[in-house]
């Protein structure tokens, strides 16, 4: 039974920069929806790493794209590449124009930063590792300014509603249990990652796959999905989330070190440090697989190391370890995820009515490996460019759909379970044995939450799908590692592409 109908010209579900910058660039009654409360919600104000785009005077959005290809494994789709550096630096300078604050020189010239696998300096930072957080604060201010946007947080989307083929609203639950049907010819899920789906995560609680679970119910298609990123720099502790020690440490010139203090990056690659994140995971995890120990050497960035990372600093302390003088013990950890819902460079997914953008879209922008401070700026672009598509060609509100409510239902001793299998056997290094075993549990767990809505029900959805389109690449690529075919093979350019019918019990 539906408690209360909301009527809108789009709905835009979730509250980071993605969503954010949706709803900035839409026009008529915008609804955004956010399961936290406004402008805390989601991975944006965890963002310790910067913003990618060519603002300096030596670089240019050629170099940006080269090396996001370079990185990509051989699998982006180059015009996504060629929209989100071509457009970057106009999107940065709109975002400082809504007051946001990146670190600069005496003179008032943008520090520009350099991360893993970037030629070029061209990250801007606030103070050093907290740039999401004033990202979120600039963005979240101007939005709630917006006459033709309003909020509503602290409700959890469950379910798209679809009629004739295409999506015409959504299935809320807000946090007093109100069931809301939101009434709208465009739905835009701006919901996030995937993260919490593994044991070690740098994501918060309610990065669980939402939206790419909605989608694929709804009969959406969906890419990329076995691309999972680890971060290879995060401080080894018990903590969940587990603290992020930001790649801008490594580019300022912090080392990776072993027990017995050399280098191990060193004879991996040319880059050493400053490899792709998924060279430098994987060989993390190897040192640490055969009994080493792996940690982050940033003694030699000085003194001043509390105000120039504020926040690695207090989790280091909090840790009872001081950067200054001590090495940081590091894991890798489950940290993005390049698949999604599959989207044009409008963010239109398969599905009418239906965008996805930021983390749970696949655009094909990352390929196989996203490049270092990438996601933000991925979120800026392509959120601003669906709000203008939908703008552009707004429709009159459709009847109003007639929907089932599922029961919502939530266990956690089932997401440890989900959560366990993926860390072991659809992590860093994976093998046909691992995730055919990971496919058979999920399959399982499947039919015990079929029929439901909720967090449970979207994460073992959302891990069967990964863990499928895992066992199904054959090669090692980019983020995806078989130790079974370590070799790069002859796939498609494109990644493997799940079609609907694997969304319900096989």
């Amino acid at each position: 039974m539906t408690d209360r109908i909301v009527r809108a010209d789009a709905v835009v579900v979730g509250g980071g920069v993605a969503g954010l910058a949706t709803a900035l660039a839409t026009s008529g009654r915008v609804v955004l929806v956010s399961k936290a409360r406004f402008g805390e919600g989601g991975s944006t104000p965890w963002a310790q790493g910067g913003v990618a785009a060519a603002l300096g005077a030596d670089d240019s959005s050629e170099a940006h794209a080269a090396d996001t290809l370079r990185v990509g494994g051989g699998l982006n789709v180059e015009p996504a590449v060629d929209v989100l550096t071509r457009e970057g630096p106009s999107r940065v300078r709109q975002l400082i124009g809504l007051g946001a604050r990146f670190d600069r020189t005496d003179s008032g010239e943008l520090v520009f930063g350099r991360e893993a696998g970037h030629r070029r300096s061209r990250i801007v930072h606030t103070d050093g590792d907290a740039t999401g957080a004033e990202i979120m604060r600039a963005m979240a201010a101007a939005v709630a300014q917006r006459s033709n946007v309003e909020i509503h947080d602290r409700t959890f989307a469950a379910e798209l509603a679809t009629e004739g083929g295409r999506i015409v609203g959504l299935q809320a639950v807000t946090a007093e249990g109100e069931r809301v049907l939101y009434v709208s010819p465009a739905v835009v899920l701006a919901t996030g990652g995937i993260g919490r789906l593994y044991a070690r995560t740098t994501n918060p609680a309610e990065v669980t796959g939402d939206g790419l679970a909605m989608a694929a119910r709804a009969g959406a298609r969906l890419a990329d999905l076995e691309f999972v990123q680890f971060h290879p720099t995060v401080l080894a502790s018990t903590l969940d989330p587990m603290p992020l020690l930001t790649e801008a440490l490594r580019g300022a010139g912090a080392r990776l070190r072993d027990a017995s203090g050399d280098r191990y990056m060193v004879p991996i690659h040319s880059d050493a440090e400053l490899a792709p994140r998924d060279v430098v995971a994987r060989a993390t995890w190897d040192l640490i697989g055969t009994g080493g120990s792996a940690f982050l050497d940033a003694t030699d960035l000085g003194a001043d190391f509390p105000r120039r990372f504020p926040t690695v600093f207090a989790s280091a302390r909090e840790a009872g370890l001081d950067p200054r003088h001590d090495l940081l013990p590091i894991s890798p950890a489950a940290h993005y995820h390049m698949g999604g819902v599959d989207t044009d460079e409008f963010g239109r997914s398969s599905r009418p009515g239906l965008y996805a953008v930021g983390e749970a879209a696949s655009t094909g922008v990352h390929g196989a490996n996203r490049l270092a401070s990438n996601s933000l700026l991925e979120g800026l672009v392509f959120g601003a460019r669906a709000g203008s598509s939908m703008s552009a060609g707004l429709l009159p509100p459709p009847t109003t759909p007639s929907v089932a409510w599922a029961p919502r239902s939530e266990d956690p001793d089932l997401i440890g379970t989900v959560r366990s299998l993926m860390w072991s056997h659809v992590g860093l290094v994976r093998d046909e044995s691992g995730l055919s075993a990971a496919v058979r549990i999920l399959d399982d767990l499947q039919s015990r939450v079929q029929g439901r809505t909720g967090e449970t029900a979207n994460m073992v959805l959302t891990a069967r799908l990964i863990a499928r389109a895992a066992r199904e690449r054959r090669e090692s690529r980019g983020a995806h590692f078989r130790a079974d075919y370590p070799d790069v093979g002859r796939h498609p350019r494109r990644a493997t592409r799940v079609e609907p019918s694997l969304a319900t019990v096989a």
